[in-house]
């Protein structure tokens, strides 16, 4: 039952017609995992909380960056250096103190998944990557949970809810992984602020729709949405019986062709100077107005300028973002496997 003062809070969504007590009591009894706090997770979790979802698990081993602010609107400058996901349910708390909120410190992996997904009813996608998305839709489908996805990039942003009632999965969308040279993250390219509130908010609404079993859900659908030019579109596609998943993958990291590179502090190679050579893959505008020494070969020259790389010291490769310059070690690794190399973490302005 609803108390008295759920009902003052939700008495929008009771006099609506489609939803009323009976899909509030829904809503209250629904448990939700939300992957991800970051720019999707954000508006998710601010709009679960809203509608009254009464458990919400939040996983996010994160710590909020000052760069965040700029699209992660639940958190403040007050939160930067603090864990994401404690910070997100002390503040979703204030706005709507009848959720239960559990809070995993921890990043999801094969380890966990399975477990936590065993414990929530629909599990929301707010990643960033593609090895954890690919890892949330075989563990929905391995625990028969609905997987509401939601991608963004720079301008644009999909949505679409995967598994539910036997419907198409992320596979069915995208069976194999892409080349990941030429999928860079937000913290990479830069993304819209606005953006990630739009997707993340569609999102929440499939959600709610799913839980309380009214309209028409994005099931074997894709939403494309672009803010530059305010088109949506909505593509259909077919579920491939083809493919099959016994058991998640051993690793998702490997199996999204993802190979570790070492990184290192801008403070750590100042004060190690003498130990490393540096490389700046920037172009040359860039170079002019700030660099931090070393060669400067431009990453669309490094191909025919490979042999010119000082081999003598363990090689510090930096660019503006740290994308470029994983780029450039992908590629200096075919021509000098023993020479250690290493990405200046964060890029250099």
């Amino acid at each position: 039952m609803l108390t008295s003062e759920e009902k003052k809070q939700y008495n929008r969504h009771l006099i609506l017609e489609e939803i009323g007590e009976e899909g509030q009591l829904k809503l209250k009894q629904a448990k939700v995992l939300v992957v991800g706090a970051g720019g999707l997770g954000c508006p998710v979790l601010q709009y679960l909380t809203a509608a009254g979802v009464g458990t919400i698990g939040i996983i996010d081993n994160d710590l909020v960056d000052k760069s965040n602010l700029q699209r992660q609107i639940l958190y403040t400058i007050d939160d930067v250096g603090f864990s994401k996901a404690e910070r997100a349910a002390k503040r979703l708390s204030k706005l709507n103190p009848n959720i239960n909120f559990t809070i995993y410190k921890e990043k999801l992996s094969n380890k966990n998944a399975i477990s936590l997904f065993n414990k929530y009813d629909v599990v929301i996608d707010g990643s960033d990557n593609f090895a954890t998305r690919y890892l949330t839709n075989d563990a929905s489908l391995l625990t028969n949970t609905p997987l509401i996805y939601g991608a963004i990039f720079k301008f644009e942003g999909q949505v679409s809810v995967f598994n539910f009632k036997g419907s198409a999965t992320y596979r069915c969308l995208y069976p194999t992984p892409p080349n990941p040279a030429d999928s860079p993250n937000c913290s990479e390219i830069g993304v819209l602020g606005v953006l990630p509130g739009i997707i993340g908010s569609l999102q929440a609404n499939e959600a709610i729709k799913l839980i309380c079993g009214i309209g028409d859900l994005l099931t074997n659908k894709l939403l494309l949405f672009n803010a530059l030019n305010m088109q949506q579109i909505v593509l259909n596609f077919k579920k491939d019986t083809t493919i099959k998943i016994v058991a998640l993958e051993k690793n998702y990291d490997f199996f999204c062709g993802i190979v570790p590179i070492k990184e290192i502090s801008l403070e750590e190679v100042k004060k190690n100077s003498k130990k490393y050579n540096l490389l700046d893959v920037r172009v040359f505008s860039e170079r002019e107005k700030f660099h931090i020494g070393g060669q400067h070969i431009p990453l669309a020259d490094l191909p025919k300028r490979i042999n010119e790389i000082h081999q003598n010291k363990d090689l510090v490769v930096y660019c503006k973002s740290g994308f470029r310059s994983k780029k450039a070690i992908n590629l200096l690794k075919e021509k000098y496997p023993n020479l250690e190399l290493i990405n200046l973490k964060g890029g250099c302005f």
